[in-house]
């Protein structure tokens, strides 16, 4: 595997994106739905509640470069914990967020792959051991208001970064939307130039409210780049953090059901002309209620 692609499955754990929660208007009828025919989508959540989300990644990385090819695989499954502190009259949140725990598995070419399962009590291989001193410790503690927009933050570990999932919280519209409707949130994204220099990259996040169905909104998520990009290692650095999926709320409960975001790129040239890197993954975040599924052995 190569250290840009390990530091993005351990930076991943340790963000396990935030979630988006929606919270009908007070009183509104037909699964949440204004008399105007709009929705409007808040953070909600109760005192002391603790929320468990299920995190999966598996991504499968090819790499040609002058004419040697390698295939790392990686595969984790991680439990995500939101513990809410305090809820204010004005709608304002503070919850702690905490990763606690995590099968990982990783292979590159013809090596053995690395397994490791913090519930077994094993000691953690040492390419996992920044991971393993993390878990169940608080990584941040966070305030948002109802919109999700943060108004304080204390980073206790881990990594701010983003990495295609978005922050642990997103800016929601000021105002209720109808099915249909689009709003976007700026971004920068940061990549490494060959000559050493850190290239800034702007692009946004558009979301779009596509339909409510039986209480249940679904969001359709897509990236997109505003920089001109010509470098193509800036590029294959650039793609891998980019957003594409489909987000399930639950209007009524007030939180997200699932999540689905998936990269399929092909970057040429990105460490001489033939060169050649192809990125497949999808990470999915999932409500649950029990122990996490172990990590199963991807197929070459």
């Amino acid at each position: 595997m190569t250290d840009n692609l390990l530091a993005r499955v351990l930076g991943l754990i340790l963000v396990s994106a935030g979630s988006i929660a929606v919270a009908a208007a007070p009183h509104a009828p037909n699964d949440g739905k204004a008399a105007d025919g709009t929705f409007l989508l808040r953070y909600r959540f109760s005192p002391e509640e603790s929320i468990r989300y299920q995190v999966t990644h598996v991504a499968k990385t090819k790499t040609r470069i002058r004419g040697a090819e390698e295939v790392s695989h990686v595969h984790t499954v991680s439990e995500k914990l939101w513990e809410v502190r305090n809820v204010q009259d004005d709608g304002a949140i503070t919850f702690v967020h905490s990763v606690q725990s995590v099968e990982m598995m990783q292979q590159a070419g013809e090596a053995d792959e690395i397994r490791w399962d913090s519930r077994s009590g094993d000691e953690p291989p040492v390419i996992f051991e920044s991971v393993a001193k993390q878990l169940k410790t608080p990584l941040s503690t966070v305030t948002i208001n109802a919109r999700g927009q943060e108004t304080g933050r204390e980073t206790h570990a881990g990594t701010e970064a983003q990495l295609g999932m978005g922050g642990l919280t997103l800016p929601l519209p000021a105002e209720a939307i109808a099915v249909g409707y689009s709003w976007s949130v700026p971004r920068e994204i940061k990549a490494r130039a060959e000559s050493g220099e850190i290239k800034v990259v702007k692009a946004r996040d558009t979301y779009t409210l596509e339909k409510v169905q039986t209480g249940v909104a679904t969001l359709k998520i897509r990236s997109e780049i505003l920089t001109p990009v010509e470098e193509a290692s800036v590029k294959a650095q650039i793609v891998q953090q980019l957003s594409n999926g489909s987000i399930r709320f639950d209007i009524d409960a007030g939180r997200v059901l699932s999540k689905q975001l998936d990269w399929d790129e092909t970057v040429v040239g990105f460490q001489g002309h033939n060169s050649l890197m192809e990125y497949r993954a999808r990470v999915t975040e999932q409500l649950v209620d029990g122990p996490v599924r172990t990590a199963k052995r991807p197929q070459k």
